[in-house]
Order: structure tokens, then sequence, then C-alpha cells
């Protein structure tokens, strides 16, 4: 099965900004970006912060104040102050044998900067990865992933997969299958993470007294590290 995906993959492979370029830096930057995030939406942003922060040292001498607004509208904003607190933790020690010890880079991330960067023989298993195998019954190698994660975004999708152009359909124990529709993540309309992220753009625009603003989202992101609060005043970390 690996050489027909990768057969396929030759053809049909995605030519994505990332996948030019070996930098562990700049996969981190893209994998953080594309934790919840849609890869139509990554690119512009994932160009546009590398040509701010080019390099693990720019990013680490940034505040993180530039550091949230350069984030906005990618959400979930802790991820881009994690990927700021990274950058620090690496130009003071370098990079970790064990990249989970980095914040905000979990197993699935660690496994993609590995493979990715690092040439190391680990598969980072997302939900693309994770559902070909579980509906083929095969055990893809690592060289298998970038292939993996295009086949379960283009053919190999979540309800009713595209069986019919499928490379690997032949040999798939499920071809013909459909499947119950996965639990949605609730609105973002209305929401208590739009409300979050509301605050955080006015607070990002200027510092404003916490009686202006909505005080659960203002305590939820201090608590986050977002945002600070001194004198009442609600503003964006400096350091």
């Amino acid at each position: 099965m690996d050489e027909l995906l990768l057969a396929w993959f030759q053809k049909n492979g995605r030519d994505l900004p990332w996948r030019r370029t070996r930098d562990p830096y700049r996969i981190l930057v893209s994998e953080v970006m594309l934790q919840q995030t849609q890869v139509d939406r990554v690119v512009a942003r994932y160009e546009g912060w590398l040509a701010r922060w080019p390099t693990v040292d720019a990013l680490a001498s940034a505040s993180p104040a530039d550091v949230i607004r350069a984030w906005q509208g990618l959400g979930y904003n802790r991820r881009g102050l994690n990927l700021h607190r990274a950058a620090q933790q690496i130009v003071r020690n370098g990079w970790p044998r064990d990249l989970t010890e980095l914040p905000g880079v979990g197993a699935y991330t660690a496994a993609a900067v590995s493979n990715f960067a690092l040439g190391q023989s680990v598969l980072p298993v997302d939900t693309n990865v994770q559902r070909i195998q579980e509906r083929t019954g095969h055990d893809f190698s690592f060289a298998a992933a970038q292939a993996l994660m295009d086949l379960g975004a283009a053919v190999c999708v979540g309800r009713i997969p595209r069986c019919a152009v499928c490379p690997l359909a032949e040999a798939c124990p499920s071809r013909g299958r459909r499947y119950e529709p996965l639990r949605k993540q609730s609105p973002f309309a209305g929401s208590f993470r739009q409300r979050r992220a509301d605050t955080l753009r006015l607070v990002a625009a200027a510092e404003r007294p916490v009686v202006e603003l909505d005080a659960d989202a203002v305590e939820s992101l201090a608590r986050d590290g977002l945002v600070t609060i001194e004198a009442g005043v609600a503003a964006l970390p400096a350091s």
C-alpha cells in the first residue's frame, strides 16, 4: 500500500510552503498554526509570519504583545504565545531531544517536526493518518506521512470517502463504506471563544479599563497569560 500511496502523492500532492524547507523552526511554526486551523487559512499567515520573524532568534526577541497581535485571526491565541515561549526556550537551551518539552508541543507536533525537519523515522499520526490506517488496516511507514495527510484531506475524507478515485481502494477492506458524521465543534458565533477573541482584539488595539470589558473573558485571558491586569487596566503582556 505504501508504494501505491506514494505514487499517487507524487502526482497529486499539495505544494505547500512548509514542504519546501527542512528548517525545524519553520516546520514548528507551520505545525502550530495548523493545529485546529485549515490549511488554506494558514498559508498566507505562515508566509507573513516568517517574513517578520524568519528565524527562531528573531521570534524569541519579539515582545509577547507583538506576537499576540500577529496571531490575531488564527484562533486559539494561546498557541502563538506558546510558540513564542518555545522560541525563547530554544534560544536559551537549544533544541531539546524530547520536543514535547517545548511549550505547546504535544506528541503529534513533536513527531511532525522530527519527521519533516529532522528526518527521523517516526510517523506523525493526525486525524487523517489515523482514519486511513484504521480503514485500511495497514500500518504505513514514516515516509508516507505527507501522502497520508493529503489523501485524508482530499479522498479518504470523514463521512463519504471518495473510494472511486482512491489509489488504495482495491486493497482496502472498507471500500464503499459510509460513516456517521463526527461530532462538530460548537459554533463560534455567540460562544465564549468569540467573547474571548473580541475582548483580546480590543485590548490588542489599546489597553482598557477592565470595567469596560467582558469580565469573564478578561479573567480567562489573564489565566492564559494573554493579557495582564494592573490597577484595573487590561493590557497585552510586555515581557
